[in-house]
């Protein structure tokens, strides 16, 4: 029988009834109370969902901006020209370029949360599918990252935007804050992303939409959520 650690058996016992059902602020509280490390952890949430993306009607698949943004610094590349490129670089974008951003790009150098494109420059990104296809990072105009408005969507994704993407079980899942949040600012990113999940409901989903919800930290175990005390859900 495997050995039971000092830290497994005081969580066990900080946790009591793992059937438990908390609410948000509650369960954010938990999680601080566990705690156990000394990095600034992640607040994650993941909810299940009552859809099959197997099916196109179903998936689930959006971007959602957090009013307190992700704690996180992101990375993002613009294929951009002229006064599109010099706007992106304005706004704050790590790497712009056409041809050359490609190269570099082919050459592994593929270090970025976020790609976006002009959409005359969609020609140019269409080459590198297989190296952005795989990694999420292929501009969509679906996802707001094939646009005239660099400019704007370079903001969206340093001051908080991320994107979510049903898995094939039915789970979403994403980082919605850091330990260091206040609970105002976690609760308040909770319910935005919350929110899109909801508004995002695909036409075939079919029965209970949000099944279950929970919080977790990097580190720390999942706390579930009682879905009758969030809106929506």
């Amino acid at each position: 029988m495997a050995k039971v650690t000092k830290k497994q058996k005081s969580l066990t016992e900080k946790l009591g009834d793992n059937m438990k059902l908390y609410g948000v602020n509650e369960a954010l509280t938990a999680l601080r109370d566990l705690k156990t490390t000394k990095f600034d952890e992640t607040i994650e949430i993941a909810m299940n969902l009552g859809v099959d993306p197997r099916h196109a009607d179903q998936m689930v698949r959006g971007m959602v901006s957090l009013p307190a943004g992700t704690g996180k610094t992101v990375r993002v590349a613009v294929f951009a020209k002229g006064d599109k490129a010099e706007a992106a670089l304005a706004a704050g974008a790590d790497k712009v370029g056409a041809e050359d951003l490609m190269q570099d790009m082919q050459d592994g150098n593929l270090d970025y949360d976020r790609v976006i494109a002009t959409p005359d420059m969609m020609g140019v990104v269409g080459r590198l599918g297989k190296l952005l296809g795989p990694k999420g990072l292929m501009p969509n105009p679906k996802l707001g990252t094939v646009t005239p408005n660099v400019e704007q969507a370079v903001k969206d994704a340093k001051g908080g935007q991320i994107e979510f993407r049903v898995e094939k079980q039915g789970i979403i899942h994403a980082g919605i804050g850091k330990m260091s949040f206040s609970d105002a600012d976690l609760k308040t990113n909770f319910d935005a992303f919350v929110d899109a999940i909801v508004k995002a409901k695909p036409s075939g989903a079919k029965g209970k939409y949000v099944k279950k919800i929970s919080l977790s930290s990097s580190m720390g175990p999942g706390l579930k959520i009682d879905t009758t005390e969030v809106a929506g859900a």
